[in-house]
């Protein structure tokens, strides 16, 4: 990897960072918040954290794929993700000084179309930039939203702590300006190409214009030689063979034009692309469920405070950091094998988390250990599949060129992304906050256990096991 596409990658990454890191660091103050500024009574304050989870997440789901859309057809990504995170921060400033509940609610619509913006464009943005090794890529973004998860909780419970809730808030904001900066100085690739010339595909072309047996005359128009050495040729060849090829030619750009038009219903034809939106949807709602129960349950069980918990979110987070390995794999070998692997290595973890029953030594370091399992199993599963975007993509460009324009897809394609993910944050936190109450923490386990079934079930049936680029002979392209 370049300097210049380093820096990109490290900029995209540090605006999922910054997404994430304020998502997570209003956490543990957003009870207080809702007592103390907003005035809600407290017992309902519990209604209204709910209410506002399911806001941010509505919010994600509704505007990933218009922020997606957006990024295609606009001229540089560069602008929506500096909207993102100029949106990001006039949620940071509503949620800071609000002092009714609706300013809240306005505060996490903003931030749920912020995140919508800086995943769909910040992905887009790194498999333009990346090229071969988007699963790589993909790996770094799990470790920016990991360490972003691990980190902010805790500074923002210590900051409250020490410093009051403004104080929170400043670390914010320190953080979102920090970010608008260097995205202001981004150039992206496609920009930078136009100010920097080639001068060896230049000489390249006029050293092929010198050699050519066809070339014309310095004095004659290049334009008026191609369109006679095109009438010679089909005036040669047989007319039942020009028109046959005349009239592929027609059905290939109909059939191109056509697809321009609904590039949604093109790429959800695919069940390859069902299948990885599936799979990040289960993710997503196993681990966001255990968010929502996790804590609470080690609270009842072993009487721990916030920080003790904290340390159990160490043991998910840490063992994620081998993301950037599982996007190597799924480079080489396909997003199939890897992903199945994943969801499959994580079904036994979850389902042996029904073992932990007592308030004893020996249960508190099975907990921590499983956990850390199952930080290891899932980016094993997650990773392949956001690069299996990418690789969906590329392979219907290479079944038939030009089927979704110029300016590609990613953008949409990475909004469907965050869709998933976004229904995954509504589902699993009901389905889990249900189950625990209703039948259990053992029956949640071999639930989540089942939907990490069902999951490595899709990929295993749907999935490819090479990535597919666009290529130039006429081998089959596997079924997208």
């Amino acid at each position: 990897m370049n300097h210049d596409n380093f820096s990109r990658s490290s900029l995209v990454n540090l605006a999922i960072f910054t997404d994430i890191f304020f998502y997570g660091l209003i956490v543990p103050v957003l009870p207080f918040a809702l007592s103390t500024q907003a005035g809600v009574p407290e017992d309902k304050v519990q209604y209204w954290v709910s209410i506002l989870l399911a806001v941010y997440s509505a919010a994600l789901f509704v505007g990933s794929p218009v922020a997606g859309i957006y990024a295609d057809y606009t001229s540089s990504r560069r602008w929506p993700l500096l909207l993102g995170l100029v949106s990001l921060a006039g949620s940071t400033f509503l949620l800071a000084f609000g002092n009714s509940i609706g300013l809240f609610v306005l505060g996490r619509v903003l931030q749920g179309l912020s995140a919508a913006v800086v995943w769909s464009v910040g992905c887009a943005l790194l498999v333009d930039t990346m090229g071969s090794s988007v699963g790589v890529a993909m790996g770094y973004v799990n470790i920016s939203m990991s360490i972003g998860l691990l980190l902010a909780p805790v500074i923002g419970g210590v900051v409250y702590n020490k410093a009051g809730y403004l104080a929170v808030y400043y670390v914010a904001f320190g953080v979102v300006g920090l970010d608008i900066l260097l995205r202001l100085v981004m150039i992206e690739k496609k920009v930078s190409k136009q100010w920097i010339k080639e001068p060896e595909t230049e000489s390249s072309q006029i050293d092929v214009e010198k050699t050519s047996p066809t070339n014309t005359p310095s004095d004659e128009p290049l334009g008026i030689s191609t369109d006679i050495t095109n009438t010679q040729t089909s005036t040669t060849a047989p007319a039942g063979e020009a028109g046959h090829r005349n009239d592929h030619s027609n059905d290939s750009k109909a059939d191109q034009e056509k697809h321009k038009n609904r590039p949604v219903i093109t790429l959800l034809k695919s069940p390859r692309l069902l299948a990885a939106l599936y799979g990040i949807l289960v993710e997503s709602g196993i681990l966001i469920g255990f968010d929502a129960v996790l804590a609470l349950f080690a609270r009842r069980l072993f009487g721990w405070n916030s920080t003790a918990v904290a340390v159990l979110f160490l043991a998910i987070f840490i063992p994620g950091l081998i993301a950037p390995l599982a996007g190597w794999l799924s480079d080489k070998y396909g997003a199939k094998w890897s992903s199945f692997a994943g969801f499959v290595a994580t079904i036994p973890v979850l389902i042996s988390l029904r073992f932990v029953t007592e308030n004893t030594i020996q249960h508190k370091v099975l907990l921590a250990s499983l956990l850390a399992l199952g930080g290891f199993t899932l980016p094993f599963a997650i990773t392949p599949l956001m690069a299996e975007i990418s690789y969906v993509i590329q392979a219907k460009e290479a079944e038939n060129p030009g089927i979704f324009g110029e300016k590609g897809v990613y953008g949409l394609a990475y909004g469907l992304f965050n869709m998933a993910f976004a229904l995954g944050g509504i589902i699993g936190p009901i389905w889990a906050g249900y189950v625990v109450e209703s039948a259990g923490w053992g029956t949640l386990t071999w639930n989540f256990g089942l939907w990490s079934a069902s999951a490595a079930a899709v990929v295993f049936f749907w999935g490819v096991n090479k990535p597919r680029t666009p290529t130039t002979d006429d081998t089959p392209i596997e079924s997208t």
